[in-house]
């Protein structure tokens, strides 16, 4: 781990110089400091891997310093460097967290010998989490279908490579699960995958949430916080649902990807990282970028390799292997999996699955835990399936503006339901408007104001 990230801080200029010439030997980058709240400035700007820390300093002492650090960053190792002294709160150190202490005056092969043990130990930490990431996976990308044979090309074909690659499809289809394969066979496979929500954070939150922010930059930031293109340094950061960032964050990323430098919010410090973006929509960028919700520059960088991820109704032949692999992995430990009848199959490859892979696999783990039959057939089949067609229909409502905003979602409503109304009535506007519990001259309003077109 030779590329890693040194900080040093020390007041003594003498011994920060003394390693910083030895690790910079050993093909460490070196960030020295003369005190803590340098240091701290630093880790703000830089990723650092591991610090050695001196417990006597300026300003403020090391222990609060270690607390720090450990709240900014967890996963940086630290080291303590000790004077006779102060042996006993170097123990107390490490009890809070530090990795070791190194007792002055320094030994420069001991030095070298923790460093190399302290970066093992953040390496092996990052493939556990790694590890656990993997464990706790969503799933496998299942099938063999023609659709999926071109997305495992296109994947083996761009993995290698730090191009941008944009993934669409509709919600379901699996395009998280493509950009965990990518980042895996990427030569980033040993660094964080980062995943973005963009729908799920608030306009007001996102940025923050991207670029993190400094303490006290807005109500409520009561300490500084690394953001997600931090986190994701050296790494992959896929960002999910990217239409759904407003512009202002759009314009913040475009300069990120040109640069590849940003500064945290309320934050003056330039932050430098290495980052590969994948991004994912089930909306029609292209559209998008004509009505002016997004950016086309922005677009254009995003879109370098496409990857279309088909729905399930165009891979039908691939829900046989689906079914089977969620029958596996629904049940329990040491029991025989269940099994669905020739008929019922057939009935399930019927179905359109407006949800697609998401909406399989949950009705697969209902059926593992309320069918008791080893089994299952076409009758329990048409029942669960009923169960779902009659969930849709409750929801088709709501889905045709579940994408957006409140106020134009209320807006098309309104103007859908007038003009409903309007049918019915044969246009007469005193009926239509008693009808809808409105005044004719309100009415009046709302039709100029949606652009209702009334036949003469």
């Amino acid at each position: 781990m030779n590329d890693a990230h040194i900080l040093v801080i020390d007041d003594e200029e003498n011994i920060r110089l003394a390693l910083e010439d030895i690790l910079t030997d050993e093909g460490y980058t070196v960030f020295t400091a003369e005190d803590g709240i340098e240091g701290l400035r630093l880790m703000d700007r830089y990723p650092v891997d591991v610090v050695l820390l001196d417990l006597w300093l300026p300003h403020r002492g090391g222990m609060e310093i270690l607390e720090e650090i450990r709240a900014k960053d967890p996963s940086v190792e630290i080291v303590i460097i000790s004077g006779h002294g102060t042996i006993e709160t170097a123990v107390r150190a490490v009890k809070q967290g530090a990795f070791d202490f190194l007792e002055k005056p320094l030994s420069l092969e001991k030095v070298l010998t923790v460093v190399r043990n302290a970066l093992r130990m953040r390496e092996l930490q990052n493939e556990n989490t790694r590890l656990r990431q993997r464990l706790y996976q969503e799933d496998e990308m299942i099938g063999t279908s023609p659709a999926m044979q071109v997305i495992r090309e296109r994947i083996a074909q761009s993995a290698a490579s730090d191009s941008r690659i944009l993934i669409l499809g509709e919600n379901g289809t699996g395009k998280e699960l493509v950009a965990r394969e990518i980042h895996r066979r990427s030569r980033r496979a040993s660094g964080p995958f980062v995943e973005v929500n963009c729908a799920a954070i608030p306009d007001t939150l996102l940025e923050s949430e991207l670029f993190g922010h400094e303490k006290g930059a807005f109500t409520g930031a009561l300490s500084s916080r690394r953001g997600k293109f931090e986190l994701a340094h050296n790494g992959t950061l896929f960002l999910d649902e990217v239409a759904d960032m407003s512009l202002s964050a759009q314009a913040k990323v475009l300069r990120v990807l040109q640069e590849l430098q940003f500064t945290r919010i309320g934050g003056e410090r330039v932050i430098t990282v290495d980052v590969r973006l994948i991004a994912a929509t089930n909306k029609d960028l292209e559209g998008e970028v004509k009505a002016g919700r997004f950016r086309e520059d922005l677009y254009y960088r995003l879109n370098v390799i496409p990857i279309y991820v088909p729905p399930l109704r165009e891979r039908v032949e691939d829900i046989p292997s689906l079914i089977d692999y969620f029958l596996k992995k629904f049940t329990p430990p040491g029991e025989t999996p269940k099994r669905i009848s020739r008929e019922g199959l057939t009935m399930l490859k019927e179905y359109p699955w407006p949800g697609n892979i998401r909406e399989l696999k949950n009705f697969v783990e209902r059926l593992c835990i309320l069918s008791d039959e080893a089994e299952i057939s076409p009758e329990t089949i048409k029942e669960f399936l009923g169960e779902a067609l009659h969930a849709r229909t409750h929801s088709t409502v709501l889905d045709e503006y579940s994408h957006l905003p409140l106020g134009e979602a209320r807006d098309a409503f309104e103007k859908r339901l007038i003009e409903k109304k309007l049918e019915e009535h044969d246009y007469n506007i005193s009926r239509t408007a008693a009808s809808l519990g409105i005044y004719p001259s309100n009415l009046h309003s709302k039709i100029k104001k949606f652009g209702i077109k009334i036949p003469k």
